[in-house]
């Protein structure tokens, strides 16, 4: 079965990256002054910082005026990006990429269906940057799908 969950992880190491967008001109900013901010777990924020720089998002720097900063512009980074540095593969089913699966029978019209909706998924993510967030600006499809009554109900 196919659940679309946002883990913790993701979401934090969005808001962290959002937080060195936002400080960006100012440093290095120590992951204790992300963590207090954006109130993440200090040592989980660590591992975060950790597979971020190792996805060539952000960079750091040891030493008393080091800390971590964007490694690019925040224009050129997607929450997609972000997510995939953390979590790897955006959609999954089962553990696997859609593209990786087979159907069969009755089954077959599945595959397409979870490639579709692979698509919608980062089209969305793809389609909006830390800057748009850190601005405040999300485009506008984002903006219309957010603002359907449906969309904040709980079915």
């Amino acid at each position: 079965m196919f659940v679309m969950r946002i883990s913790a992880r993701a979401d934090y190491a969005v808001r962290a990256v959002l937080e060195l967008a936002v400080r960006q001109g100012s440093g290095p900013v120590k992951a204790e002054a992300i963590a207090a901010e954006q109130e993440i777990p200090h040592k989980f924020l660590e591992g975060i910082l950790g597979d971020l720089r190792r996805g060539g998002l952000v960079t750091s720097r040891r030493g008393g005026s080091g800390g971590y900063q964007l490694a690019r512009d925040p224009g050129a980074i997607s929450v997609a990006d972000v997510i995939r540095a953390v979590d790897g593969p955006i959609v999954s089913v089962r553990g696997e990429r859609p593209t990786g699966l087979t159907y069969s029978g009755s089954a077959e019209p599945l595959l397409p269906l979870w490639i579709a909706l692979r698509a919608n998924v980062r089209r969305i993510l793809e389609g909006v940057t830390i800057a748009d967030i850190a601005a405040g600006a999300l485009p506008e499809p984002v903006k219309e799908l957010a603002a359907e009554p449906a969309a904040w109900e709980n079915p």
